[in-house]
């Protein structure tokens, strides 16, 4: 990934029961290409991850409350899965705005996995094409959406993926979404 990303500020908001990887490797891609990422969460302290849902994973700093951030200061909002993360953040008032008005901004918002569930209840999957983890694909569909099976769709500023397999391809499309460059994967869809 060639993209220099000096200057930019990416929030990726997570809450426990965070998939792992789906957070660490597109916060690794993002810092590589120069960005800044933060964690936001409802809870401040740490967030406990978890890998494939059950097995304890760690934990993450969190460098910020979601209640107190705004949109205005981030120029991209990854959205990592795992079950219970975004479970807990649908349920939040304050992270469910955040969504909401980040994808109202247009700037890139990138859900993997279970994360589309937050754009479900933020009121923005009506009239996109989006993907997930095939077990939330009905509620995607009964949401609004136009669901693919693909390894990563880009639907205007909106970025998702399946499961952990797709970080690679993930990772390379929300690079390349905030550098406003294309990939391969966004000229297809």
């Amino acid at each position: 990934m060639a993209a220099d990303l000096q200057g930019k500020r990416v929030a990726i908001l997570a809450a426990d029961g965070v998939e792992r990887v789906e957070l660490e490797q597109p916060r690794e891609a993002l810092d590589k290409a120069g960005a800044r990422t933060e964690v936001l969460s409802v809870d401040e302290g740490e967030i406990q991850a978890r890998d494939n849902d059950l097995d304890p994973a760690g934990t993450f700093g969190v460098d910020g409350l979601v209640a107190e951030a705004s949109v205005a200061d981030y120029d991209a909002l990854v959205l990592p899965g795992g079950t219970v993360n975004p479970d807990k953040l649908r349920v939040d008032e304050d992270a469910v705005a955040f969504v909401r008005d980040f994808v109202e901004s247009g700037k890139p918002v990138a859900a993997i996995c279970h994360g589309p569930w937050t754009l479900i209840e933020a009121g923005v999957a009506t009239g996109r094409t989006l993907t997930s983890f095939p077990s939330i694909r009905t509620d995607l569909r009964n949401a609004g959406a136009n669901v693919v099976d693909q390894e990563v769709v880009v639907d205007k500023n909106l970025i998702t993926s399946r499961s952990p397999e797709d970080l690679p391809a993930f990772s390379v499309a929300i690079v390349s979404q905030l550098a406003g460059t294309t990939t391969k994967e966004e000229e297809k869809s």
